[in-house]
């Protein structure tokens, strides 16, 4: 399978609202008490999100078919007393399309996020998984990504 990772642009948008939708029921299905059934972003913020030098979006495309994406957010430690004066870069959410799943393309979209951070000088690439995604989990671990804090809740029902 050939695939081709570049830069979002703007003809994207209804391709990347209409993964969106896969995604967030994904979310939706796991904590309904969180998410609804809609999309992240509007078609207009989509816009404003790929012209943005500090939150890159990457798209897998085959045969010229964007079939995933992976949102990705540059964050610069350096004003923190607390923290190292390091960059990180955040991956905010990855999605491939039902249809094109375990055929690469959520691999392909990583490593690409991975090599840009290399590139840009960041110190690590981070994300957040919620719990019951195991499918994501698991594929994360497979790609060596490890445990860096635990985020608790207490619902209050």
């Amino acid at each position: 399978m050939s695939l081709n990772i570049r830069r979002a642009k703007a003809t994207d948008a209804e391709r990347v609202l209409d993964l969106l939708k896969q995604v967030n029921l994904v979310h939706h299905l796991i904590r309904p008490d969180l998410f609804n059934i809609a999309t992240k972003y509007t078609k207009d913020e989509l816009l404003t999100i790929f012209s943005d030098d500090s939150s890159p979006v990457f798209v897998c495309e085959k045969d010229a078919k964007v079939i995933g994406y992976i949102f990705t957010l540059l964050i610069d430690h350096g004003g923190s007393n607390m923290l190292t004066p390091i960059k990180e870069l955040y991956i905010d959410d990855l999605c491939v399309d039902e249809d094109f799943r375990g055929q690469g393309a959520a691999t392909a979209l990583y490593n690409h996020a991975k090599a840009y951070a290399r590139q840009i000088g960041c110190h690590n690439l981070t994300l957040n998984v919620w719990e019951g995604n195991d499918a994501a989990l698991a594929f994360y671990r497979k790609m060596n990504m490890a445990t860096q804090k635990t985020k608790l809740e207490c619902v209050l029902d």
